[in-house]
């Protein structure tokens, strides 16, 4: 039993021995027919041909090459890259253009720039990019075997150290700009951001905003941009969208009517808003009183109030005076209507205008004999169509001769407060008595008022 465990023993280990005798025989072999030495990148598997080659089956390399390379045979299944769009790479055999064992310092790619055709690669060269030379885009590091197809494919990739945005606005360089020129910026649509560019701003340079290339968390108020034109100085708070439009900065669209309990009318909608609101418009809180803006154009110093709309509009201050005069203790009357107010208010306080018909027409035709209330004879309707009835509004009727006598002919005293005139005979005839005083003074005794020469002899 032991001998024959014993042999078995042998048996192994002299297989062992002819197998690996027979390995290093036709490694030894593989050497003595290797054509050259491997380039660099292949240099490890130099040891070991089965990695690259199946003993006497040709058709395999190809199949054990894309076994290693597998970037490549992922292009040559899905159809991108140079590998998988190019006809012709796309099935030939890799050795057809990949020929190795000619040294470490040969170039197995053997590509040839004049006529390698980029558009089979997953970057195309279009406008700039076809000017561009190679080493632009596939830089060689030192000690770093970088490949072709792992070039940069992104504008950021290579233009990173000449964005001016410092990368504020991202990565995707090809949103605002195109190959054929850099600097030709695309339309770029700004309504999909937070601020719409309406009217005027359609027009401005983007730098006039974005100044020192920023373009996120800038603010959206007009007053962070026009400040400096606020001619309005802050006084107008911050929301200049509340009046002006993108369109047209001058134009004015602040409905005062609506927003406002102070509707603009006549006058008041052509004056501008400084004038009302010279202040901080929204801590300064503005009376609706007339007063409160032409105080200073008062004419009438306050003397008549602060209800300045009884009489006066918005249409004009000094057209159209609305004031009823009727209302006051000196309605106007006939002729007294169409009399200018300066007529009788000499002075712009009016309430100090008199209501004596002397204080304006002065007595030069009684001067002051019937005394000074006109208007006991006189009417508004005409100066000459006096209305006093002697018989009833006197103690003294007139009858005779008295009947067509002037006013003066009695009433002979000037400037009287009073009017008063003698009611006997002898007060107004002493200078006609014939009789010089003998007859006593009742001349109505012998005299009647027909005429002075009639009734004589009279008892």
């Amino acid at each position: 039993m032991r001998l024959h465990r014993t042999s078995i023993l042998l048996g192994a280990l002299l297989l062992l021995t002819t197998a690996s005798m027979m390995a290093r025989s036709q490694g030894i072999f593989e050497r003595l027919v290797m054509p050259g030495p491997l380039i660099e990148g292949h240099a490890k598997l130099e040891q070991d041909c089965n990695s690259c080659h199946e003993p006497f089956v040709r058709q395999s390399q190809t199949r054990l090459c894309l076994a290693c390379h597998k970037t490549v045979a992922t292009d040559r299944q899905s159809g991108r890259g140079f590998h998988g769009r190019d006809p012709e790479a796309s099935k030939a055999e890799c050795k057809v253009c990949h020929t190795d064992h000619k040294g470490r310092p040969f170039d197995i790619v053997q590509l040839n720039r004049e006529t390698f055709n980029h558009g089979f690669t997953n970057f195309a060269l279009k406008g700039a990019h076809k000017r561009a030379g190679c080493e632009g885009c596939h830089v060689k590091d030192v000690g770093k075997n970088v490949k072709y197809r792992e070039a940069a494919g992104r504008c950021f990739d290579c233009h990173k150290t000449n964005d001016p945005h410092k990368g504020r606005l991202g990565e995707k360089c090809d949103a605002c700009h195109s190959e054929e020129a850099w600097r030709q910026v695309k339309p770029f649509d700004h309504s999909k951001t937070r601020f719409s560019l309406v009217g005027a701003h359609a027009e401005v340079a983007c730098a006039i905003c974005h100044v020192g290339e920023r373009y996120k968390d800038l603010p959206r108020t007009c007053i962070s941009c026009h400040r400096l034109q606020d001619k309005h100085a802050g006084r107008y708070g911050a929301n200049c969208e509340t009046c002006h439009a993108p369109k047209k900065w001058a134009t004015i669209s602040f409905n005062h009517d609506r927003a406002t309990k102070f509707p603009l009318r006549g006058g008041h909608a052509r004056i501008a808003c400084e004038r009302c609101h010279p202040g901080d418009l929204y801590r300064d809180k503005l009376s609706m009183a007339c007063v409160s803006c032409h105080r200073k154009d008062d004419p009438h110093n306050g003397q008549l109030g602060s209800n300045c709309q009884r009489c006066h509009n918005e249409t004009g201050w000094r057209q159209k005076v609305a004031f009823d005069h009727d209302l006051t203790r000196f309605p106007l009357l006939a002729l007294h209507a169409v009399v200018p107010c300066e007529e009788c208010h000499r002075t712009q306080s009016f309430k100090d205008a008199p209501r004596e018909c002397v204080s304006c027409h002065s007595d030069t035709h009684h001067v002051g004999r019937l005394g000074p209330n006109c208007a006991t004879c006189h009417n508004p309707n005409g100066w000459t169509r006096w209305r006093f009835d002697h018989d009833k509004q006197t103690r003294y009727p007139l009858t005779g001769a008295h009947h067509a006598l002037e006013c003066h002919a009695c009433h002979r005293q000037t400037n009287v407060a009073k009017v008063t005139a003698p009611t006997n005979c002898y007060g107004c005839h002493k200078q006609d008595d014939a009789h010089q005083g003998a007859f006593g003074r009742a001349c109505e005794k012998c005299h009647d008022t027909n005429t002075f020469k009639q009734g004589l002899g009279r008892q």
